[in-house]
């Protein structure tokens, strides 16, 4: 049995709480916009989730270090102060357990997206593209998890250097273009498309719901207590 802080109570932040006491573990403590988790907060857990918003994310991460107290944080959006943050952890000697997706099902579709690359890497001719669709309440885009799939395929194909947001910037023959989508109600779904005039490849994840991510992030706390310094999914499900 594992305590657990949840910081966050909207939808994602509820079906952690209902998966995790379905494993048998105490949520012990639920922090949200009434009861915030501050500077000042001392939290009696053995672990926190956090799912908050990306300007959140950098205090939350901190404060948790500062108190000793091991953290998952699902929050995309904030790692333009991923350097600073995991110096800090790793000097501190906490424990932070970070992913873009918790869904196991996505993770092995970012090691299927870069089998993908490495093979398409053989032929130039087909352009590659991606789409994502999230629910409209979603405030970063593209996607953390977008990202990580263009990161997957900048890094096994030749010929794709960057990413770019389509319809912003200047889109180059070696960038990949994300079309990210904000619909009503839809948890999450990313396709990955190489195509020429010939033909056309497409592997696509497609959520059907919240509890793939809830699930991740709640084995994420299971696993973090016992272990120090910065961690995502490849630690906890070995896929490499």
């Amino acid at each position: 049995m594992v305590k657990i802080a949840i910081i966050g109570f909207g939808k994602m932040g509820k079906t952690i709480k209902n998966i995790a006491e379905e494993r048998g573990h105490n949520v012990c403590c639920i922090f949200d916009i009434d009861n915030p988790f501050t500077e000042t907060t001392k939290v009696e857990a053995d672990v926190a989730i956090e799912f908050t918003t990306p300007e959140m994310a950098k205090p939350n991460i901190l404060h948790a270090a500062k108190i000793g107290l091991p953290i998952v944080v699902g929050t995309t959006g904030w790692y333009d102060d991923f350097e600073e943050i995991c110096d800090h952890i790793n000097k501190t000697g906490g424990s932070l357990f970070y992913a873009t997706n918790f869904s196991v099902g996505v993770n092995m579709f970012f090691k299927l997206n870069e089998a993908l690359s490495r093979l398409m890497n053989k032929d130039h001719s087909y352009k590659a593209s991606m789409e994502e669709i999230h629910h409209t309440e979603k405030k970063d885009a593209p996607s953390g998890t977008a990202i990580t799939l263009a990161e997957g395929l900048i890094a096994h194909h030749s010929n794709i250097e960057s990413w770019n947001l389509k319809g912003e910037g200047t889109e180059s023959s070696n960038s990949l273009p994300i079309d990210a989508k904000r619909i009503e109600n839809v948890p999450g779904t990313h396709s990955i498309t190489f195509g020429n005039s010939i033909d056309e490849i497409t592997i696509s994840h497609v959520a059907h719901n919240r509890l793939g991510f809830a699930t991740g992030a709640v084995l994420a706390a299971e696993w973090l207590p016992s272990h120090t310094g910065v961690h995502n999914m490849n630690d906890l499900l070995q896929l490499d």
